[in-house]
């Protein structure tokens, strides 16, 4: 029996009604890298906040990117696992903010814009140039990175991708991470301010570290950040103080200075946040850090990270789901503060 097509000749009559409903299906494809932020929240690929797949960086204004490495701990591992994880709990993320009532998604165009490709990734500053390559190339053509690790490491690589001249600079973490050397490694996670303040990349006078905690064996990191002239806010002066007064003193050294924020998953107790690296007791609470972060809006950024979330150690996604509100929180910052230019 010759074949016609896509239609046996004596069976035409069976199978051209289903291959007419099969190409009317084909003709309504809708692709999935452009997730529906109204289906139901279970349903599509994972992007970040639901947010379109870019297929090129042109007429983007934000871009939502993930850097899953952590071959720069000095703890519990797991923080290269973050991104996708945050990712899948970001779809329960919606568009409009119910505090702040901001919608980033009509102040700016918004894409996720995959993971940072990594060539040499048992090389921490080859993966760090690897990450700052792909940083210059967004910054290049006009997108802000809002990044996800990965552990803390990271922000140097981006740093030196989105400035030029020294910057203000927001640090939410339970460490100063200017401490130097650890096994032989200039570049750890404990490191990273150290080095950027070294290299010019952060202005010590316009930065400050807020709800530092932990027991150390040295004083290093804490005496370093304090003596090049960075704010140093431990815990208990946040807890003293209250959130209110930090943003006050906050927003007072930084100023209209161009700004670079970082967000230490660590930060938040781990009553909250468990699945962390370097987790500390008595942290800030979650409405802390929302508070804390919505305190910061109308800011010049440059840029946003959120760390250190490691799903092996998570407990029911919710470090994750914690880690995915931050980046929410951030991108309406970041969206505010690019509508406004």
């Amino acid at each position: 029996m010759p074949y016609t097509g896509l239609f046996r000749s004596k069976q035409e009559d069976i199978f051209k009604p289903w291959c007419i409903e099969r190409l009317q299906f084909v003709s309504n494809y809708i692709s999935p890298i452009n997730p529906d932020m109204a289906a139901p929240r279970y349903s599509g690929l994972a992007t970040f906040m639901r947010a379109p797949i870019a297929q090129t960086l042109e007429n983007i204004d934000i871009g939502m990117v993930g850097i899953p490495y952590d071959g720069a701990l000095t703890n519990r591992p797991g923080a290269r696992h973050g991104p996708r994880e945050v990712r899948n709990q970001s779809s329960l993320m919606r568009a409009i903010n119910h505090a702040t009532r901001i919608n980033p998604y009509d102040l700016c165009r918004i894409a996720d814009v995959g993971d940072v490709q990594f060539h040499s990734v048992f090389d921490i500053e080859e993966t760090h140039k690897d990450i700052s390559d792909f940083i210059e190339v967004m910054v290049a053509a006009g997108v802000m990175p809002l990044s996800c690790g990965g552990d803390h490491s990271i922000s140097l690589p981006i740093m030196r991708a989105v400035t030029t001249q020294p910057m203000a600079f927001i640090h939410i973490d339970a460490h100063t991470d200017t401490w130097d050397s650890f096994q032989g490694s200039k570049f750890n996670h404990g490191a990273p301010f150290r080095r950027a303040h070294e290299e010019g990349l952060i202005d010590a006078t316009k930065t400050v570290q807020i709800g530092i905690r932990g027991a150390q064996n040295i004083s290093e990191g804490w005496d370093y950040s304090e003596a090049a002239g960075m704010r140093v806010m431990f815990v208990e002066e946040v807890q003293k103080r209250g959130v209110d007064s930090i943003i006050e003193e906050t927003r007072n050294i930084v100023g209209d200075t161009p700004v670079y924020l970082s967000f230490d998953i660590d930060s938040i107790d781990p009553a909250f946040a468990p699945g962390t690296g370097t987790p500390e007791i008595a942290g800030l609470t979650t409405p802390e850090a929302m508070a804390l972060i919505r305190g910061f809006r109308n800011l010049n950024y440059v840029g946003a990270d959120m760390v250190e979330v490691s799903p092996p150690f998570d407990v029911g996604g919710v470090t994750s789901l914690t880690g995915a509100t931050v980046m929410y929180e951030l991108l309406c910052l970041l969206a505010e503060s690019v509508s406004a230019r």
